[in-house]
């Protein structure tokens, strides 16, 4: 893998791009804190940092902070070879990320896919890391227990093959629903929870998906539930806190039950609230994310442990 040239945090938020392995563009914002210990904020599929509208200021508080969008997402450009859309991609953009920092200690988050690429991260380099943090997400397999069936993971193929036969129609219908419109259904269907989140929280998420392109989406959706780490979570080493909801219907919550349970150092923290549960019980997460700052961040008397697979 050919990474960019390292670079250190300065003292002022600033935007930095950086060359992944095959040469697409991928936009990071970063901020330094009191500590070289950076915490590097992973998304969700479709997502472009909506959900770290408040952990980016309060993480900023006790380390170095980085936020990065996947290729295709936001302001990264889109995938120079189409078809390299998979987790296992994602996890090597992070290694280019982490290097262009210039390698420090980190602390890995994770919000639903996010999950994913922070395991698989994990997997391809574990070294030089504090902790890491998954909120609302699961090792593997999303699509085959989205709202609790394998229906979605059904229906994708027939999906992908009828957007790619139609592209200018599905582009037509896919953008032809006013973003305001779809936070005003959201929030109808529970699918939010419209008395702990404002509407101006969601509205970012909603309006960056409708500008991605479907096709990109429905195949990296695809990736997404084909991929699992679930093979990794008993080696892994490093603490873990697991954050999830009680109502989320996009991944149950007994895959983060099982996941906390299954990672030797592994914390689980179990609100109410939905997907969106880091915008809806803000202060709930991020008490319990201090905490858990307090451990990673305590001093070291050696480097966290690499994972080791047997």
């Amino acid at each position: 893998m050919t990474l960019p040239t390292t670079t250190t945090l300065e003292t002022d938020p600033r935007d930095v791009i950086v060359a992944a392995d095959d040469g697409t563009q991928l936009f990071t914002r970063r901020r330094a804190g009191p500590s070289e210990v950076v915490s590097v904020l992973c998304d969700g599929i479709a997502c472009d940092g909506f959900i770290w509208k408040y952990l980016w200021d309060q993480l900023a508080l006790r380390t170095s902070v980085t936020h990065w969008n996947y290729r295709g997402h936001g302001r990264s450009q889109v995938p120079r070879d189409p078809e390299r859309l998979g987790v296992e991609q994602h996890a090597a953009d992070l290694a280019a990320v982490r290097a262009s920092l210039g390698d420090p200690e980190v602390i890995l988050f994770g919000h639903s896919m996010g999950c994913q690429v922070v395991l698989e991260s994990m997997r391809q380099q574990g070294d030089r890391v504090r902790g890491i943090v998954l909120i609302c997400g699961a090792p593997g397999r999303v699509t085959h227990t989205f709202k609790g069936s394998d229906a979605l993971a059904q229906l994708l193929p027939r999906l992908i093959e009828l957007v790619t036969r139609h592209p200018y129609l599905t582009r037509a219908l896919w953008g032809g629903v006013p973003p305001e419109l779809a936070l005003k259904m959201a929030f109808a269907l529970g699918e939010v929870d419209s008395k702990r989140m404002s509407p101006e929280d969601l509205l970012p998420y909603l309006e960056h998906m409708a500008d991605m392109d479907p096709l990109m989406f429905l195949k990296m959706l695809r990736l997404a539930g084909d991929h699992s780490a679930l093979d990794l979570l008993p080696n892994l080493e490093v603490p873990a806190l697991v954050i999830a909801s009680d109502r989320d219907s996009f991944t149950p919550p007994r895959l983060a039950e099982e996941m906390a349970k299954s990672i030797p150092k592994g914390e689980l923290l179990m609100l109410e609230g939905t997907h969106a549960v880091p915008l809806e019980q803000r202060d709930a997460v991020e008490k319990r994310i201090n905490e858990f700052l307090d451990l990673v961040l305590a001093p070291m008397t050696e480097a966290p442990p690499a994972v080791t697979l047997a």
